[in-house]
């Protein structure tokens, strides 16, 4: 077991799957007078001063209501944008404060709710014949009255992976980061791709280093706005670095005894490590304790 869980693991709510199915069971969790509703400022979290999330009444909800869950035997409920309001895109300013302030549990419940939002606004016509759709399954589907095509919320893959050499880790940065900033690097898993096959295709084409045996670390919902990130460790065959300028701005071999004075924030490191609810910090932690 990893010693520091994943940010955004660890959900607290019964996802109550027969609710799903079941319309009197539905029916009785709208009706519920304890039932809750997640606070949310576009897509973002409204937190107290705890870092806990905002709950309100139903009757607050701007759209229709989508079923979470049950935490300690409340429904709680989140609600879509209204017909006439686009769905942002990308992250605010302002999340990355508030990923920094979350409480553990209630940043795992906000993910799931977050994407769950951004694919109904997302979703509203048909993929298969541009209809428009309706919400099914409490709010896990949406049905197509004019073909009758099914559509559910997907994740999207992402490996992320640390490519190792004896006591060395590779690590690399991308321009748009704080300075001094260095991470693992990362990709989107291709269609017809094992998730090793995608670790190693991302290490060469990003850094130039080519890997043999690869290892699973552990997995982390992103909901920015539906990814699954995969942690990997990676055995580097060669040690030559040659980035690709359109993916890195840099890529450097850094040493055990330098990754422990990241994670620490020494002052004197010689790389910003990534966050803590990041799971490349998870995944850095992991490889320096040798796990």
């Amino acid at each position: 077991m990893l010693a520091n869980a994943p940010g955004f693991t660890g959900n607290t709510l019964d996802r109550a799957d027969r609710v799903r199915h079941e319309p009197a069971l539905l029916e009785a969790a709208l009706a519920d007078a304890e039932a809750r509703l997640l606070v949310l400022d576009g897509l973002d979290p409204v937190l107290d001063e705890a870092g806990r999330l905002t709950w309100t009444n139903l009757s607050e909800a701007s759209g229709e209501l989508l079923f979470l869950g049950h935490e300690a035997g409340v429904p709680r409920f989140v609600s879509t944008f209204a017909d006439d309001v686009s769905v942002p895109t990308g992250r605010s300013p302002a999340m990355f404060a508030l990923l920094d302030r979350f409480a553990a549990p209630d940043a795992a419940n906000y993910a799931a709710a977050r994407s769950l939002v951004f694919w109904h606004g997302r979703h509203r016509f048909c993929a298969n014949c541009g209809s428009p759709t309706r919400i099914t399954h409490a709010g896990w589907g949406r049905h197509c009255p004019h073909c009758g095509a099914e559509h559910f919320p997907r994740v999207e893959p992402v490996v992320i992976m640390l490519a190792e050499r004896g006591d060395q880790v590779l690590l690399g940065r991308q321009p748009s980061w704080p300075p001094g900033r260095y991470s693992a690097l990362a990709g989107f898993l291709e269609v017809g791709e094992a998730i090793e096959e995608a670790v190693r295709r991302e290490t060469f084409e990003e850094a130039g280093i080519r890997l043999g045996a690869v290892r699973y670390i552990a997995s982390q919902p992103w909901p920015f706005p539906s990814s699954l990130m995969v942690a990997c460790v990676g055995e580097a065959l060669d040690a030559d670095i040659r980035i690709d300028a359109n993916e890195l701005e840099d890529a450097r071999w850094f040493t055990r005894d330098e990754v422990g004075m990241a994670l620490a924030r020494d002052p004197a490191a010689p790389f910003l490590g990534p966050p803590a609810y990041a799971i490349a910090h998870t995944l850095l932690t992991a490889w320096y304790e040798g796990n």
